[in-house]
């Protein structure tokens, strides 16, 4: 064993004539504390990603297929399902990757009840939509039925425009469609969600795609997008890229007269994905700022074990040690302290992490932070990752502030009282 290793391990951290140092406890509490808030930050912010960007992924498609003249005219913003699905179906190097493709089309409406009235977004859907995650998030009824033309008049609609419209499952709803003139339908509702997320919530009620091909005249392939859900979300730049390269090529091969456009759920949604790109920022400087408090706790308690030993390390050198040696001897005791800190820090930070992922004691307003409560997501390698900055940030630290055991001078260390 190392002698500088095995000094350290037979010394104590506080003096042995002292029954205890404050500044140590202090030190100990400053460093215990800046590991807990630095878990916490890292677990809260991969929370609130991880959450609000699968509210995203499943509440919008990872690829949106529309018609490239969009917005020119209202005769140009339909596209052919059928040609799409055909495309992608035929290509033997990109349907192995799709998980799920649906047609859907978007229309005004106008719900309106005795008491009050709304204006929504009707998006009508085939059978290969995903119900999975509203599923999850029904709280009154089940999802509408789709593709059966007997029962094809349900819809699913949001708590808060149940609420606002005092509606329940299973009560029926006036649905004005105005085009150049009013159509309306009366439908049922089937089922109540409520996923948090204001921008869909507020806006959107779901039910079958005939219903909104109906009201526009279109025939069964006739929609204003397709929603193509991927099985692996890491690169869905170069996906919307591969499939707006196949649907190019199929258009001039088959002459068709679309011109497609393929958007990522990314760039659907910009303001959400660069609201969580500045939770990156503020965890930056979190981290930073607690690093920072920490290395100063660091040189604090180096600088008190030192002047508490301070005739030892005159001793130290009057025996022939070097100050290199004697360096090595403090760095060593010190660490004994961010040993101590690491452990205790982690085991108070894990644990509030996981009394708040699994009892949600910290709650937020859904309206502004778009979850009930605070999420958390505890991620193994994010964890190490952590405790070994904050062991290479002490140890710069330790090393640095250790110079100052080669300033003392034996001859003065012996008189030291």
């Amino acid at each position: 064993m190392n002698h500088e290793v095995y000094i350290a391990r037979r010394m104590k951290l506080n003096d042995e004539r002292q029954k205890g140092s404050p500044s140590l406890t202090v030190a100990l509490v400053g460093i215990i504390l800046a590991v807990v808030v630095m878990i916490l930050s890292i677990a809260i912010v991969m929370g609130f990603k991880g959450e609000i960007s699968g509210k995203i992924m499943h509440l919008d498609a990872h690829l949106r297929v529309t018609n490239a003249a969009l917005g020119i005219d209202e005769n140009y913003a339909t596209l052919n399902g059928r040609e799409v699905r055909e495309a992608i179906t035929e290509n033997n190097e990109f349907q192995p990757k799709v998980e799920s493709i649906s047609l859907i089309a978007d229309k005004s409406a106008i719900l309106k009840t005795d008491q009050d009235f709304m204006g929504v977004i009707m998006r009508g859907v085939d059978n290969g939509y995903d119900w999975r995650y509203l599923q999850s998030r029904m709280v009154a009824g089940q999802p509408p039925v789709t593709g059966d033309t007997a029962q094809a008049n349900s819809i699913a609609i949001s708590k808060v425009i149940a609420d606002r419209l005092e509606l329940h499952a299973g009560d029926k709803v006036m649905t004005y469609f105005i085009d150049d003139k009013i159509k309306v339908r009366n439908l049922t509702v089937a089922g109540v969600f409520e996923t948090d997320l204001d921008a869909f919530d507020n806006a959107y009620i779901l039910g079958d795609i005939g219903i909104v091909q109906g009201v526009n005249g279109w025939h069964g392939d006739i929609g204003t997008q397709v929603a193509i859900n991927m099985k692996d979300t890491r690169d869905l730049e170069g996906d919307a890229y591969q499939l707006y390269s196949l649907l190019a090529g199929n258009t001039v091969e088959h002459e068709s007269k679309n011109l497609f456009f393929v958007t990522t759920t990314h760039q659907n949604n910009l303001p959400f994905f660069a609201w969580l790109q500045m939770l990156d920022m503020n965890v930056v400087i979190i981290l930073t700022l607690m690093m920072i408090v920490a290395a100063f706790t660091l040189i604090s308690a180096m600088l008190m074990i030192v002047l508490e030993r301070i005739r030892v390390i005159g001793n130290f050198k009057a025996m022939g040690a070097t100050n290199g040696s004697i360096r090595r001897i403090f760095i060593y005791l010190t660490g004994k302290l961010i040993l101590k800190a690491l452990i205790i820090g982690n085991i108070i930070g894990i644990g509030l992490c996981l009394l708040q992922k699994y009892c949600h004691i910290v709650r937020l307003d859904p309206a502004s932070y778009y979850m009930p409560y605070v999420p958390i997501s505890l991620s193994i390698p994010a964890l190490l990752a952590l405790n070994l900055g904050i062991i290479i940030v002490s140890y710069l630290t330790l090393l640095g502030a250790s110079h100052i055991i080669s300033t003392i001078k034996p001859t003065s260390t012996m008189r030291f009282e």
